[in-house]
């Protein structure tokens, strides 16, 4: 189960990157065809923005995977460890409340999303806002993974911590010791 976990999200890494790469050819090749021969891609500028669309969304699932959002741990990494629970289930039972109301939201704007046609590339908006549904069930399903890892003590005090620290924390406490050496 955790190899197709793993797959899944290496998909939706490589989507990301396809879709950033897509925008930088379509925008970059738009721009030189507009001032290099006075034409362009009507195509490009509207697509661009759906893989934008899409770049967002599946970029939340992988940094949400990865604990890469942003947050404020000072408070919690003070707390004990029933305070950091606390903090944990309702920062978990709040983000799947948002995921729900995601979900739902996009489930009401289904039927005029369908409807609605893009002007240029002429396909139903549910193609590009549909990625909702998507988005908000992997994350809802990582909310509730945590929720129960955390009702059956399955966490450690370590993992209560929503936020992990920075790259530049973790390479200046790896380089640290070697520049004392030096000095």
């Amino acid at each position: 189960m955790q190899k197709m976990i793993n797959a899944f999200f290496k998909l939706l890494e490589f989507l990301v990157v396809a879709c950033l790469v897509a925008m930088v050819i379509m925008v970059f090749g738009n721009v030189v065809l507009r001032y290099g021969f006075n034409s362009g891609i009507s195509i490009s500028d509207e697509m661009s923005r759906y893989c934008f669309i899409w770049l967002t969304y599946i970029g939340a699932m992988v940094a949400m995977r990865e604990k890469g959002h942003l947050g404020v741990d000072t408070l919690v990494r003070r707390l004990p460890l029933g305070g950091k629970k606390l903090c944990f289930l309702l920062s978990e039972a709040m983000m799947l409340g948002c995921n729900v109301l995601f979900f739902w939201g996009t489930w009401k704007m289904h039927d005029l999303q369908v409807t609605n046609i893009s002007v240029v590339v002429g396909i139903s908006m549910i193609w590009i806002y549909g990625i909702g549904y998507v988005t908000a069930f992997v994350m809802g399903i990582m909310n509730l993974h945590k929720l129960f890892q955390l009702l059956t003590g399955q966490l450690a005090e370590a993992d209560l911590v929503l936020v992990v620290d920075s790259e530049d924390k973790v390479v200046l406490a790896e380089i640290e010791p070697e520049l004392r050496g030096r000095a």
